[in-house]
């Protein structure tokens, strides 16, 4: 996910990243993405609130992931969205949760060895796909 502070030069870096992968997979015909966003888009969390602090407290974030998250759900590819919480330094374990369209109760971060090996394993798995998922430690 972004790190903060976002310069206002930055304000639409996600939504440009994904205009410029899709259009380049399209042309390229590569169909398969696994991206990763952020937690705050899951209205429904409740521990922890998710939405609620990411309007508070980082509302330019919210609405860039958001409009990414749109571009890759309009582009026609075989997408999936990973949502994780905070991202740690922590070393691999191979142990986390994952819950579509929810991020699982309690999910307050994971590491991003454990995020960059779900993302893997996810982009040679089709029952993903057109799917967006929490996933946390």
């Amino acid at each position: 996910g972004p790190r903060v502070p976002v310069s206002r030069t930055d304000a639409h870096l996600l939504q440009q990243f994904a205009t410029a992968l899709t259009g380049a997979m399209l042309h390229t015909a590569i169909r398969r993405v696994v991206v990763e966003s952020v937690a705050f888009l899951f209205k429904d969390a409740i521990i922890p609130p998710a939405y609620f602090f990411g309007k508070l407290l980082f509302p330019g974030i919210v609405a860039d992931a958001s409009a990414m998250e749109g571009v890759f759900e309009q582009s026609g590819l075989d997408w999936t969205i990973a949502r994780p919480p905070e991202l740690t330094d922590k070393p691999y374990t191979g142990k986390y949760r994952v819950r579509e369209g929810h991020l699982p109760l309690f999910g307050f971060r994971i590491s991003r060895a454990d995020v960059a090996d779900f993302m893997l394993r996810t982009v040679e798995d089709g029952s993903s796909i057109g799917k967006v998922v929490g996933i946390c430690n």
